[in-house]
């Protein structure tokens, strides 16, 4: 056999064509109408043997600049931290690795629990009193937001700030039409939102304002200051978060957040080249009923033992359509594991050490980076482990393919979304940055410019 995972033999196909009384393959098609099959050969290769074919895979693969074997500064949105190894391994065990939703709970308690587990440690980080078990990615979490401030408002504005992360934004507009809601972004000054654009823009229609901190550019927005806006015009405020960054900065349900969201890529995920993901998603209590997709519960059964269910199932999949609070009908439960098991592994005082030295080296990269030939650091607002650096108007793109060259992967072209900066590069720096490579990226930056 040259396929392991097709292990069917010539033998097996002439004694199942036995068994149903043809002949041959084509008999199975019979019905379907001569003028309507296809008689030629698909355009694709041939079939390859198994060994064939993972060299093969090899070669394609070896083409992607992975974060293995290059040094990368390339954030916005995912990021390259350090995995410890006991989070694949604990996810690859088959009753994590192949469980999907728990339904019957009697026999799911250890998928339930650690999902559990992963909502709780949300709470514990946002200082928000409820959190589901995951949504697909930090972006779409945020459209959910947005959804939610409406229903629960009844209201039909969604002010959001340019900050927040581009792709985001547009998936927000996406959700949005559907609902027939209006859009209305504000802009920004210094790196961070511009708070009279936010008032003037906020009125008695604003279902949410929706703010990032650390946003887009790495700057770190005062939350406590959009707070009155938001409540004062009677709409939720809903901020969306780096997971990591919360090991340092005050959680957003203290800063009066309804809803906090984001994504848990920085706990344990890989990058994998973009995605998949997990985001999280969490809500003051006045909102628990309203919130999308699953949500795990504790309880005791009749001997009085602890136990795991799910809970307040307000998706389409589990009632009528038009009474369900979100169409999203599934989660990222083995990313939220993982999530979970970087966060078991690390503890409270290890976040907190990689969090302190994602801003660290961060700081160190942009001190770096600053007055050196054509460069110089756009805003002076704190920021966390990404910052951005104007190039002088120099051909960002054409800067990051020289530096592939070099065994880097440079920062994100900011003039892909925001046209006002172009030129511009977002730089992240995580902790798994050394001061070489970062004197080395800035040495390479000088040189190509």
């Amino acid at each position: 056999m040259i396929h392991r995972y097709l292990p069917m033999t010539d033998e097996d196909r002439k004694q199942m064509m036995q068994a149903v009384g043809i002949s041959d393959i084509d008999e199975l098609f019979a019905d379907i109408p001569d003028s309507v099959r296809y008689r030629g050969s698909l355009p694709i290769p041939p079939a390859m043997s198994e060994p064939e074919l993972l060299r093969h895979m090899s070669r394609l693969s070896a083409q992607n600049a992975d974060l293995d074997r290059y040094v990368s500064f390339l954030g916005a949105g995912i990021y390259d931290h350090h995995l410890p190894a006991a989070v694949h391994h604990i996810i690859s065990r088959s009753e994590f690795y192949t469980a999907y939703t728990p339904y019957q709970p009697e026999i799911s308690q250890g998928e339930l629990q650690a999902i559990f587990e992963f909502q709780s440690y949300i709470c514990e980080l946002t200082g928000l009193a409820v959190a589901n078990a995951s949504m697909y990615d930090g972006a779409t979490a945020l459209a959910e937001a947005g959804a939610l401030a409406a229903g629960a408002t009844k209201r039909n504005k969604l002010v959001v700030a340019r900050t927040v992360h581009p792709e985001a934004r547009r998936i927000l507009r996406t959700v949005a039409n559907g609902l027939r809601l209006e859009v209305v972004e504000v802009g920004y000054a210094g790196g961070v939102t511009d708070m009279d654009e936010l008032k003037a823009a906020t009125d008695r229609d604003t279902a949410a304002v929706i703010v990032q901190s650390p946003n887009f550019f790495g700057c770190i927005e005062d939350v406590a200051a959009v707070e009155p806006v938001a409540h004062g015009a009677g709409a939720l405020l809903v901020v969306s978060c780096n997971p990591l960054a919360l090991a340092l900065l005050e959680p957003p349900g203290r800063l009066g957040a309804d809803i906090a969201v984001g994504d848990a890529q920085p706990f344990g995920i890989p990058a994998s080249l973009g995605g998949p993901t997990c985001g999280y998603f969490a809500v003051a209590e006045p909102w628990m009923r309203r919130m999308p997709g699953r949500i795990v519960g504790q309880t005791v059964d009749r001997d009085g033992k602890r136990g795991f269910v799910l809970t307040l199932q307000a998706r389409e999949q589990h009632i009528r359509r038009e009474k369900a609070t979100s169409n999203i009908c599934s989660n990222q439960a083995l990313l939220a594991l993982a999530a979970s098991v970087y966060l078991s592994i690390m503890g409270k005082r290890g976040i907190r050490e990689a969090a302190g030295l994602n801003v660290q080296k961060a700081y160190y990269a942009a001190r770096a980076l600053d007055g050196r030939k054509g460069m110089s650091l756009t805003f002076a607002a704190p920021f966390f482990n990404e910052f951005v650096v104007s190039l002088g108007g120099a051909d960002i793109g054409a800067i990051n393919r020289k530096l592939l060259d070099a065994g880097m992967i440079g920062g994100y072209d900011l003039g892909r979304d925001y046209p006002e900066l172009k030129g511009h590069m977002l730089v992240a720096v995580t902790e798994r940055r050394t001061r070489e490579e970062i004197d080395r990226f800035a040495d390479r930056l000088e040189e190509l410019l």
